[in-house]
């Protein structure tokens, strides 16, 4: 099988993930899925794709990620990997994660602080007099 690549954002990170055949392995960065994500439901968040599919073992992951939080970079993952599963086989695997909603780009950003103002929509407290 060749290499399928695939990307995947979510608030400001970007994940750029490159799948191949193999025994389940999850490189991010040049470290291990368990050294890269220390919280289990991190990389609960990471394999959920594989779990929806039932492919757990089957393919390699070697990922980049770039940008964001912890929580924004795994979500990411998730989104390059239900991608890049889509592309090795549309018919088998795509109605699965299109259920459990899995390739659908979490559009949501922060908000822009405005100047004057304390945060993006609180302003300071009113005094009449």
């Amino acid at each position: 099988m060749k290499v399928v690549n695939a990307l995947g954002r979510r608030k400001s990170a970007v994940a750029r993930v490159y799948l191949t055949s193999g025994n389940g392995t999850v490189t991010i960065n040049g470290r291990d899925l368990n050294d890269y994500f220390k919280e289990d439901t991190l990389r609960y968040v990471v394999l959920q794709a594989f779990e929806v599919t039932g492919t757990q073992a089957q393919f390699d992951i070697k990922a980049n990620l770039d940008g964001g939080g912890t929580k924004g970079q795994a979500e990411a993952l998730r989104l390059g990997i239900a991608r890049a599963l889509c592309e090795v086989d549309k018919e088998a695997y795509r109605s699965a994660l299109k259920a459990a909603g899995l390739l659908t780009r979490d559009a949501r950003e922060v908000e822009r602080k405005k100047p004057g103002q304390p945060g993006a929509r609180r302003r300071f407290q009113f005094s009449k007099r």
